[in-house]
């Protein structure tokens, strides 16, 4: 044996090729295989190499040259790998050849070559090897290498795993037995394997048979034990944790229960049909029923039948229900909990025969007899024995007992499963027998009675917990769990529509609808009616899935069935709303941000039930505190600031429902559209506008020429168009009441400007849109810029907040001026000076795209206007009409009389704040086109 510096760069085999891609270099490390068969300290570095050094010559031969497999093959390397292996050489050496194995498997693309490393059994011996996995990384790498072989599946490559001759499948079988490992990653790589190996199982009936036969049944109850394990381990957590202190334990429990249901449901969604019926069996009579379903009703804790409390279990099937969509399982446990009693858990003849004979019981949430281990153990076993059976047709003797006794409990296993599906069908179709008697003859009303008959516990208890629980009389705890059920229910796609029919919960798809559950709707709307108390302890969370859920009972394709009684009752909440938003009015001077940033938020993110559903501080009781990181809909508000949002946002609720149910469009949200604005690279007419030329020093030093120009609702800078004179395109637009403006201290001709961005998140850092040094001509100039932009900013927030209380139904209080012009005429006095453009969006070379928006309303003191020569020849489309007191009439009288006869004004009482639909628009026109139309 010789070291490591001799045998890499001498060694009796000459020296190493200088190209270490070649097939030589593949022969020198071979040599070296040959030579150092045993694994020492002082030739264990040089094996790690050499086998990683093997391991890049196949990866470049799969791609280069396929004589390196043929050596490969040839020479029969994998056997030194096995080798190594087999000489317990010590963690480093394990850990280096599976990582470069799994390299090696990874990084091969061709058939051939993988076909090659295949062969042999090599593969599977590797597979089979007993590994240190109390070791963290040879577990990872180990696991690593198991998932990467189960990528490598397909029609062709299953049978090298496979063997149908001794019934035998490592690979499946020696990844499930971690199913239950403690680090996560190595359960979901367990996870993908299997999924893997059922995926190809669908074309190989001998292998779906084993794996139905052999390791279903023990790995599916392991599995749901597992689960249920979980469950109760989180259901703990939450009973314990009344203070929030243990919230990231409570985040990853319910994370793995959720990674838990996405694996049922990948499973479920293969549609294996065998696999499907043991899975569902085993979920419905072990898990879901006994554990979940039970639990509602019953919170008597035993050792034989351990419970959760009731809100762990509603949280819980709600997941289910949104996440998987498999209809024999999804119809038969809705089946259960909306006309479903206790005797679905009592035994029967039958099963009473059973229990005396096994330890177990029907629809029990009990502990496998066997761990997964084990089972597959005695199930490997009896196939071997069969094997062995075949040659020599009666062995006697100890071995023919232990088979004999191995085959007697499998029997005994396959009679039970029999039986139980006996019972199962039997329960089926008698359940289907007297619902059918029952709901033969049935009408409308009869079934609001049925449904409302909330105090017989005896018939329908699991249905009649759901209802009392949305008759919350303080908080809403166990409400927000009872409608996301209902909600998950009813848009889940397996459940049978007829199921729902029956306490007359409509689902989603509904094409029409009829009738609808009465005591539902009036639960939902008792649910409103303490939302809108000042004190109230119901979540903007439960109030929009209640407003989801009444919508969805009586709304069908636009058409509302909702019963007068029931409509006056909402709309009556609706007026308490109001009334509570009416109390926060200006009580903060934010609250025209916090009224537009509720909405916008509103309109951006809806409710998502399933995000919902995730989040695992709901499990906790209801907080009012924003230090326990809670997002705001999932607890209830601290302080005047958070009751102002709540209100706010209640009052979005109950109007946009109020219209749907109504059927009538939204017209006065939100305060400001995207429509009714300026946008960059419109052409604007900006004859007779008024404009003040400056410099824009952006942040970055560059610097252009611009014209500014105040809207009513916004800043523009503009530049000339090149076609057309008189005509401007907007390089930039933004908000008034989202800009800051501050002057520059060692500069008097100068500006600083700031707008920000319209936030979603009220939470949310605000963005700067433009950041700019604005420079003037001079100091006059500067000073004028200043004053409009300021005025236009507060005249544009008051203006919002007068749409607000137009809206809240409150009296508006209208100034007599406006940013420092008054009205020409009386009847104009009193109207809102709201402008909305009704041109469409074109292109800059669009010649029909004429819009005034600068025009002489907007005018104030300071404007550059050629007033005198207005005054001395005035338009003989109208004549300024006497000024009304306290008003200015300089250079704004004429072109605001102007304006005045060239548009509609319209009165007081249709004011643009309430008009419907914005139909009504007022187009502006300049100028020009006012003396052009006179």
């Amino acid at each position: 044996m010789f070291g490591r510096s001799r045998s890499w760069v001498g060694g009796s085999s000459g020296k190493s090729p200088r190209n270490i891609h070649s097939l030589e270099h593949l022969k020198y490390m071979y040599h070296l295989l040959t030579k150092n068969t045993t694994v020492t300290d002082s030739n264990r570095n040089l094996l790690v190499e050499t086998i990683r050094s093997i391991t890049e010559i196949l990866i470049w031969g799969d791609q280069n040259d396929s004589s390196v497999f043929d050596f490969f093959l040839e020479k029969n390397m994998f056997v030194f790998f096995l080798n190594i292996l087999r000489q317990k050489s010590g963690r480093y050496v394990c850990v280096q050849l599976l990582q470069t194995i799994n390299i090696l498997f990874e990084n091969i693309s061709h058939e051939t070559s993988l076909y090659y490393l295949l062969s042999n059994n090599h593969v599977n011996s590797i597979i089979v090897h007993k590994f240190d996995f109390s070791d963290e990384e040879i577990m990872a790498y180990y696991i690593s290498f198991l998932k990467t072989l189960s990528l490598k599946l397909n029609n062709h490559t299953v049978h090298f795993f496979y063997n149908e001759h001794t019934n035998d499948f490592a690979l499946y079988t020696e990844a499930i037995k971690f199913f239950n490992h403690p680090e996560s990653m190595v359960r979901i790589a367990v996870r993908t394997i299997t999924l893997n190996v059922y995926k190809v199982s669908l074309d190989n009936q001998l292998m779906l048979h084993y794996i139905r036969d052999k390791t279903a049944v023990p790995y599916f109850s392991n599995l749901v034990w597992f689960i249920g394990s979980h469950v109760i381990e989180l259901d703990n957590c939450v009973q314990t944790d009344e203070e929030h202190r243990n919230r990231a334990k409570l985040s990853d429990l319910v994370a793995e229960h959720l990674d838990h249901l996405h694996y049922l449901n990948d499973i479920l969604i293969i549609n294996c049909e065998f696999l499907n019926d043991v899975l569902t069996d085993h979920l419905l009579n072990r898990l879901f029923l006994p554990l979940y379903v039970y639990s509602l009703v019953s919170q008597e804790q035993s050792g034989e039948h351990p419970k959760i409390s009731r809100q762990a279990s509603l949280y819980l099937l709600s997941q289910v229900f949104l996440i998987i969509h498999y209809r024999p399982l999804v119809n038969s446990l809705a089946d259960v909990i909306l006309n479903g009693d206790l005797s679905v858990f009592s035994l029967h003849s039958e099963q009473d025969a059973l229990k005396h004979s096994m330890s177990t019981s029907i629809r029990c949430f009990t502990k496998p007899v066997e761990t997964l281990e084990r089972s597959l153990e005695i199930s490997r076993h009896k196939g071997k024995k069969k094997l062995q059976k075949r040659p020599n047709y009666k062995n006697v003797g100890e071995e023919d007992e232990e088979e004999k006794g191995l085959e007697e409990k499998e029997d005994d296993i396959e009679k039970l499963k029999e039986i139980e599906m006996v019972i199962m069908e039997r329960c089926k179709i008698s359940g289907a027998q007297n619902v059918g008697l029952t709901e033969q003859n049935t009408t409308d009303e009869e079934k609001t009675a049925a449904a409302s008959r909330v105090d017989s516990p005896k018939r329908r208890p699991f249905l009649d917990m759901v209802y009392n629980a949305v008759e919350c009389s303080e908080e809403d705890y166990y409400a927000l769990f009872v409608l996301c059920l209902l909600f998950a229910m009813s848009h889940n796609k397996g459940i049978d529509p007829d199921l729902l029919e029956k306490i007359q919960v409509p689902p989603e798809q509904a094409e029409e609808k009829n009738s609808y559950s009465h005591v539902l709707a009036e639960r939902l709307i008792k649910i409103m009616n303490q939302a809108t108390q000042a004190d109230g302890k119901i979540r903007l969370a439960t109030l929009e899935l209640a407003c989801l859920l009444l919508k969805q009972l009586v709304l069908s394709d636009g058409n509302c069935i909702i019963k007068d009684v029931h409509l006056a009752c909402y709309e009556g909440a609706r007026e308490e709303s109001v009334h509570l938003l009416r109390r926060f009015y200006k009580g903060e001077e934010i609250f025209l941000d916090m009224f537009e940033d509720e909405y916008r938020a509103m309109m951006s993110k809806p409710l998502n039930v399933e995000y919902l559903m995730m989040d695992a501080s709901i499990l906790l009781p209801p907080t009012g505190t924003p230090l326990t990181g809670i997002d705001f809909v999932k607890r209830l508000p601290c302080g005047d600031v958070e009751r102002t949002r709540r209100a706010i946002r209640v009052f979005f609720m109950f109007r946009s429902l109020s219209l749907q149910l109504q059927g009538e469009p939204e017209t006065q949200l939100p305060l400001t559209r995207d429509e009714d604005l300026i946008r960059t690279d419109d052409v604007l007419d900006l004859n007779n506008s008024d404009l003040i030329a400056c410099t824009v020093v952006t942040k970055d030093g560059s610097q252009m020429h611009r014209f500014l120009a105040v809207d009513i609702y916004q800043m523009s800078l503009v530049e000339p168009e090149s076609k057309r004179l008189g005509w401007g395109v907007v390089k930039f637009a933004g908000l008034l009441q989202d800009m800051q403006v501050m002057g520059v201290e060692d500069d008097s001709r100068a500006l600083n400007i700031i707008i920000h961005k319209p936030a979603s998140n009220p939470h949310a850092r605000p963005f700067p849109i433009l950041q700019a040094t604005f420079i003037f001509s001079d100091h006059i100039r500067c000073i004028i810029a200043k004053q409009r932009l300021a005025k236009g900013r507060i005249q544009a927030r008051r203006m919002k907040m007068q749409r607000i209380a137009v809206l809240l139904d409150l009296p508006v209080e209208i100034s007599s001026e406006v940013m420092g012009f008054g009205h020409g005429s009386p009847s104009s006095a009193h109207h809102l000076p709201f402008r909305f453009y009704d041109q469409s969006r074109r292109g800059i070379s669009d010649p029909t795209v004429q819009r005034s928006v600068f025009a002489s309303v907007d005018k104030v003191p300071g404007f550059a206007v050629a007033q005198h020569i207005n005054q001395q020849s005035p338009s003989p489309a109208s004549s300024p009409s006497p000024p009304s007191s306290g008003t200015i009439t300089t250079s704004t009288g004429c072109s605001d009389t102007i304006t005045t006869s060239a548009t509609s004004t319209p009165s007081a009482t249709q004011s643009p704040t309430v008009r419907s639909g914005r139909r009504g628009r007022r187009r502006v026109f300049s100028l020009s086109e006012a003396e052009s139309r006179g």
